[in-house]
């Protein structure tokens, strides 16, 4: 057996707290697969008198989290914190000193991850982060290395908890969104400012690293395009329903013409495709590739034990590394494709109108989806009195045709409202 491997942990939060018990828990079974003894050397938290999940000797506690990664003896660094700083300069000083990092932080990878990978590659040392999207959800590492000789077209996920657990209710009780909101602040699944979760905000940057990864090109957070659920209604899930579909939100990122198009936006999806029977706060990726085909990967995507499971993982491989003098997988940004604007992508719209009911209205609506070369799959009308309800399903086309399509329906004078407008993905 080597000698110990001294691993330093930054953050004693839910997944920071779950990682050192593992560690402890763990300790024997983690030396035997790794080839040597794991040393928890040291752990910064922000208050020492904070309480914690986890028990901890007092020498290891330490508000001085620089003066922790640049001891010189630190092999490994976790870092759980989050956000963008302190993080990225821990990450940098920890790499610069000779420590390998393991992080969960999808924020600042998806803002600023070049730095870090150019900062590893320098250093000689490994960036491993397969808990920063979809928690215990092995997804990042099947990209970036059981997928490396294929080549990937599409990724289609559902990567964040907390709007699926409120999607998912509105489905099937019926609730508007901001009593599903409370519901899922109530049981812990959504925070008391959502913003992050509810606006796509998490959802763009875990879509910015699935992208990266899986196209072999640079893309941020702020390359990706973002819808959030807050302004989804009862009635938009009840007619997604009535269509034979449900609405999640969907992280796509995919191959067009050899560009790539990232974006986070509520959809409409068969009840048939696989993805659509994800339930509660789970999440789904779902990988399409010209050898391999369909792939799906499922399981609880937060939470601080399944997120610290994905964590030790990235520790245990990282560690052998170190034992063997390799190194893992860096950045992979050789194909530098284009980034693809929203306008182009090609996509559906579900349309829902309040129109007059009279003759000649649905020609109308007809020639205004002509008039920028859409082509319409499905027509619905509901006549109520001087008044009709209208729902119609576009052919794939140009997210820019179909939104210049919505626009001039507004300004007609037979339309009295657009009371729905959203995606549907997801079709054969």
């Amino acid at each position: 057996m080597n000698s110990p491997l001294k691993v330093a942990v930054l953050g004693c939060g839910s997944v920071g707290s779950q990682v050192v018990r593992l560690l402890q828990e763990q300790s024997d079974d983690l030396a035997a697969r790794i080839g040597a003894p794991i040393e928890l050397a040291g752990v910064a938290v922000r208050r020492l008198d904070a309480p914690r999940e986890v028990e901890l000797p007092d020498e290891l506690l330490t508000t001085d989290a620089i003066g922790l990664v640049t001891r010189g003896d630190i092999d490994l660094v976790v870092e759980v914190i989050g956000g963008i700083e302190p993080a990225r300069s821990l990450i940098l000083a920890a790499l610069e000193n000779g420590a390998s990092v393991v992080t969960a932080n999808k924020a600042l990878l998806a803002e600023d991850g070049p730095t870090l990978y150019e900062a590893a590659d320098k250093a000689g040392r490994d960036l491993y982060f397969e808990a920063a999207v979809a928690g215990a959800i092995p997804i990042l590492r099947p990209l970036r290395e059981s997928l490396a000789g294929d080549k990937v077209t599409r990724v289609l996920g559902i990567v964040n908890g907390t709007t699926n657990f409120i999607l998912d209710k509105m489905d099937t009780s019926g609730a508007g969104f901001a009593d599903a909101l409370s519901e899922a602040q109530d049981l812990g699944y959504a925070e008391a400012d959502p913003t992050a979760d509810v606006e796509g905000f998490d959802a763009a940057a875990k879509a910015a690293i699935l992208a990266s990864l899986a196209f072999h090109t640079r893309v941020t957070a702020a390359d990706v395009y973002r819808e959030g659920i807050s302004e989804v209604t009862a009635a938009d899930v009840a007619s997604a329903r009535d269509m034979g579909s449900v609405v999640k939100l969907l992280a796509i990122c995919e191959l067009r013409d050899g560009a790539v198009s990232a974006r986070v936006h509520p959809a409409m999806i068969p009840a048939s495709h696989p993805l659509a029977s994800v339930r509660g706060a789970y999440n789904a990726v779902f990988v399409e590739s010209e050898a391999a085909g369909q792939l799906m990967f499922y399981g609880p995507g937060a939470g601080g034990s399944p997120t610290a499971s994905a964590v030790l993982g990235d520790l245990v491989t990282v560690a052998r590394n170190k034992l063997a003098g390799t190194r893992g997988a860096g950045e992979s940004a050789y194909a530098a494709r284009e980034l693809l604007p929203m306008g182009e992508t090609v996509t559906s719209y579900h349309v829902q109108l309040d129109v007059d009911d009279r003759a000649g209205v649905l020609a109308a609506v007809a020639n205004a989806f002509a008039d920028q070369g859409v082509s319409i799959q499905t027509v619905r009308q509901e006549g109520r009195g001087a008044d009709a309800q209208l729902v119609v399903v576009s052919h794939p086309a140009t997210d820019a045709a179909l939104a210049a399509t919505v626009d001039h329906l507004r300004n007609m004078d037979i339309v009295r409202d657009v009371t729905s407008v959203m995606r549907v993905e997801g079709a054969e």
